[in-house]
């Protein structure tokens, strides 16, 4: 199993570290990926992060998931990295998953990749949501995309994402280990 999560300064932080712990606890290859020209990025709350690597220099073929993680303006930046949206346009054409959560969808959305899918978001985001039917869930996966509402559900987010990709066991242990019920 590989994920590839993207930071960029102003991302939330909940939305991208508590996934990274939920990953690295299934003991799944995680690489956190720098947009810009370093590996430090800064969340939209002061939290910095050091990423394991730098956009340019990853090889992105063997993936099982795109995660992006909202925050402003974190999702405004990802969605300005013309390099990303490329990445994310093959991912849906090869039948890859893509996760995203809190304003990260709006990206897909502007991409048309929701186009017939259900998705959620940040409430006030729905109208970048091109063609979706907005759902009342928290989370919602629609074929291979995967689409999350905010910072409160980021774990279960992960969790679920962890069921998808090595089943509901681990992420049942994962669930039991954190006391999440």
């Amino acid at each position: 199993m590989k994920i590839f999560l993207f930071l960029a300064d102003g991302f939330e932080e909940i939305e991208a570290i508590a996934p990274i712990d939920i990953f690295r606890r299934a003991a799944i290859d995680l690489t956190t990926v720098s947009i810009k020209n370093e590996l430090a990025v800064t969340g939209a709350h002061g939290v910095t992060l050091l990423a394991d690597a730098l956009f340019s220099e990853v090889d992105f073929a063997e993936n099982d998931l795109l995660f992006l993680p909202g925050g402003l303006p974190g999702t405004t930046h990802l969605d300005q990295h013309a390099g990303l949206k490329e990445l994310i346009q093959k991912q849906a054409v090869e039948g890859r998953k893509i996760a995203a959560i809190c304003a990260a969808p709006s990206i897909l959305g502007k991409l048309g990749l929701l186009q017939n899918k259900e998705a959620i978001c940040y409430p006030g985001f729905e109208n970048l949501l091109i063609d979706a039917t907005i759902s009342d869930k928290k989370i919602v996966q629609s074929g291979t995309v995967y689409t999350a509402k905010a910072a409160g559900v980021s774990i279960q987010f992960a969790l679920k994402l962890v069921e998808e990709l090595k089943g509901k066991e681990i992420a049942d242990k994962i669930s039991n280990q954190i006391f999440l019920d």
